[in-house]
């Protein structure tokens, strides 16, 4: 059962005139602590997300509506992506490692740590095209149990780290940011974008093969910089404060859409990629564009 609030658009720019969609926000399931990390699976038409401190991730099924518990424990698991295989990739708090879950359920470990040394807590997770794995490693996991296991950090910092499609090696490509948590792709992969959160803004990398060089300051944004993700027209969705913030390429903020909840993530999907589903604390949201998001499979 699914109830309704307004859709409360804010325009700042004539190009958000673009964005449009339903007049109303579809609740799709409360009862969480703090919902995370959620994935639109094509193929079984469901949708994944984490209530981190309650360490489960649950599907909602598009087709009837029903929300069940996919997994428990389950690693304090947060941010994931699919690969182009169509292999869920997860970050897991509680393991401070990323996996990918193959298609006959099996777990394989991609990164646990960097010359010898565990992860903070990975948090977000993106792969190119070419099948490497790039997520970001802040503390939130070890800072208390909270959302994970309080440990102290082994690794010198929070950085943004690669998995060589290849080799499998690990490299850390982005290592002067205070608190890495989103991140997402241009559609043409040029461009990373990369939210701090404890500095409240965006940054944007262009990406040279393996490597990233830049790193200017997008946006400045209200709220801390939680969710990333990037439509099929090139303009950046960004999850910060009780907002999601939609940015045009070069940087302006084109306008806002408000919701009930602080907003923590959000993600493109539904059969033809135009549904927005949205995590804020306790709730999971969704909504009905006229824009559309990649295609990741």
């Amino acid at each position: 059962m699914t109830d309704a609030v307004p859709a409360v658009y804010e325009p700042l720019d004539e190009r958000f005139a673009a964005v449009g969609g339903d007049s109303r926000l579809e609740r799709l399931w409360t009862g969480g602590r703090w919902t995370e990390g959620p994935l639109y699976v094509p193929a079984g038409r469901y949708l994944l997300f984490s209530d981190i401190p309650n360490d489960r991730v649950l599907r909602w099924c598009e087709t009837d509506g029903s929300v069940s518990v996919f997994g428990s424990p389950a690693g304090y698991a947060n941010g994931r992506t699919l690969d182009r295989q169509g292999r869920v990739v997860t970050c897991q708090h509680g393991e401070r490692r990323v996996v990918r879950t193959e298609h006959d359920g099996s777990t394989t470990v991609l990164a646990d740590r960097l010359d010898g040394r565990r992860f903070n807590s990975p948090n977000d997770v993106v792969v190119s095209s070419d099948g490497a794995v790039w997520f970001t490693d802040p503390p939130y996991g070890i800072a208390s149990d909270y959302e994970g296991h309080r440990a102290e950090p082994e690794v010198d910092g929070c950085h943004v780290y690669r998995v060589d499609p290849r080799t499998g090696q690990v490299a850390a490509v982005a290592t002067d940011l205070e608190r890495p948590n989103g991140l997402a792709f241009s559609p043409d992969e040029s461009r990373l974008y990369v939210a701090d959160t404890q500095r409240r803004h965006l940054r944007v990398f262009d990406v040279d093969g393996g490597r990233l060089a830049g790193g200017d300051v997008l946006a400045d944004l209200e709220g801390g910089p939680d969710g990333v993700r990037v439509d099929d027209a090139g303009r950046v969705w960004v999850a910060a404060g009780t907002a999601v913030h939609v940015l045009h390429p070069d940087g302006t903020l084109l306008g806002r859409l408000r919701l009930p909840e602080e907003v923590s993530n959000l993600t493109f999907g539904g059969p033809k990629r135009n549904r927005l589903f949205l995590t804020a604390t306790t709730s999971v949201y969704s909504i009905l564009l006229t824009v559309t998001g990649p295609r990741l499979v």
